[in-house]
């Protein structure tokens, strides 16, 4: 059976540096960290006290003050990135169509801050009567995508994927073949995630997984930079709308990039520290779905998440993977400005990637000041870069062993 072409036709992001995704690309090129103290909750007791924060964001501007109480943080910025790109597609939603167009929608970690709440709520308020009958629904990950569902009436494929940093590339990589293999014309799919909370502050910290540059937060995140020491957590959500080529073609729609490729793997190495040859087959097993060389690959949009290790190992991976091809690659890490959105990374960073390809520039990794010699590509250090992009490669990897990557191709 010939796999059906899928293509990027919306867009939408609450991030860090932007709100909407013009903003956000506005900031990204410019190289603008949007890592500041955190601001959720008093930090000084924590090791790590900086975060990148959605700021200036209004529920409202989307939906209802009574929904949005039902509702945890992280619901509230992926129904905010579904329905920017739900807008930004131009699709019209139709009783003829809406059973052909599906959501997929995760989070790595889901309603955190409201379990927080409501635990204390619980503990030192009112016992189980104050406990609300929203609080299941208001904090399970597949939520996003149901409400997104009810809210415009889709009736395609509703489902949710968890996958830990992984989640919304998967989510992306998984729709993709939900439309290729005919389940769906339409998905709307990323990943959102709102952790700037004192549990996963805390948790991240004992593991010693985050950057304690507190007396600089701009400069916190650097990957591949001699004086990284940890990621910095981020928030928000990116979704993305896929679309059936000749179904796009045929209503006029804008698109951004084609789907090209999608490849997963395993590492079954370790519960948390990364491997060389899982994320090397993912990102083969890509570049193999898609058809396509090495050296057809411009640019790669790195996981990239200024971590000791991670950063060496993703660099040795992608030498693994592209062979000599990998000294005329182009790599990205555009964590170094939002931080780590966790489950939301995948989302946000494909909307970046796709966003790259149409405007065939790569954003910068800012605070790249002093190259570690053990990670010898070409990161892109500072600067955005107007480039030729023909096909670019975007690569995410969790806890647990867990690796996606996903191969654009410019339209």
């Amino acid at each position: 059976m010939s796999k059906r072409r899928v293509v990027i036709t919306g867009l939408g992001m609450i991030s860090p540096v932007g709100n909407t995704v013009e903003t956000g690309w506005d900031a990204i090129l410019k190289g603008q960290s949007g890592i500041t103290r955190i601001t959720r909750f008093d930090p000084s007791l924590f090791a790590a006290q900086i975060a990148g924060e959605v700021k200036g964001f209004n529920v409202e501007d989307y939906i209802s003050a009574k929904e949005a109480r039902r509702m945890d943080v992280f619901i509230h910025y992926g129904m905010a990135a579904g329905i920017q790109a739900v807008r930004d597609s131009g699709l019209e939603i139709t009783d003829a169509n809406r059973e052909r167009i599906g959501v997929n929608i995760g989070s790595g970690i889901g309603g955190l801050p409201m379990i927080e709440d409501t635990h204390s709520t619980y503990v030192e308020i009112g016992g189980p009567r104050k406990i609300s009958p929203f609080f299941i629904p208001g904090t399970i990950i597949n939520m996003t995508s149901g409400n997104l569902s009810i809210l415009y009436g889709l009736k395609g494929p509703n489902l949710s994927v968890v996958t830990a940093c992984t989640t919304g590339l998967h989510a992306i990589g998984l729709s993709a073949r939900t439309i290729a293999y005919g389940d769906a014309d339409v998905m709307v799919c990323g990943g959102s995630e709102a952790t700037v909370c004192p549990l996963a502050v805390g948790g991240f910290s004992s593991a010693k997984a985050l950057s304690t540059r507190n007396d600089d937060p701009a400069a916190a995140s650097r990957p591949w930079d001699m004086g990284r020491d940890g990621f910095v957590l981020g928030e928000g959500a990116g979704v993305l709308v896929l679309e059936e080529y000749e179904h796009a073609k045929a209503r006029g729609a804008r698109i951004y990039a084609e789907l090209a490729g999608f490849g997963m793997s395993g590492d079954a190495y370790h519960m948390t520290a990364p491997d060389t040859d899982g994320p090397k087959r993912s990102m083969q097993n890509a570049m193999r779905d898609a058809g396509v060389n090495p050296d057809q690959i411009h640019y790669v949009n790195a996981h990239g998440t200024s971590t000791p290790l991670g950063d060496k190992n993703e660099t040795e991976a992608i030498k693994l993977a592209f062979g000599d091809a990998a000294k005329k690659l182009v790599v990205n890490s555009t964590k170094s400005m939002t931080g780590h959105l966790l489950g939301g990374a995948g989302g946000l960073e494909s909307v970046l990637t796709a966003l790259a390809v149409y405007h065939q520039v790569s954003p910068p990794t800012i605070n790249l000041v002093d190259q570690d010699p053990a990670c010898d590509l070409d990161y892109c250090a500072n600067t955005a870069r107007p480039m030729r992009i023909d096909y670019a490669l975007k690569n995410n990897f969790g806890f647990g062993g867990t690796n996606g990557s996903l191969v654009f191709k410019r339209v």
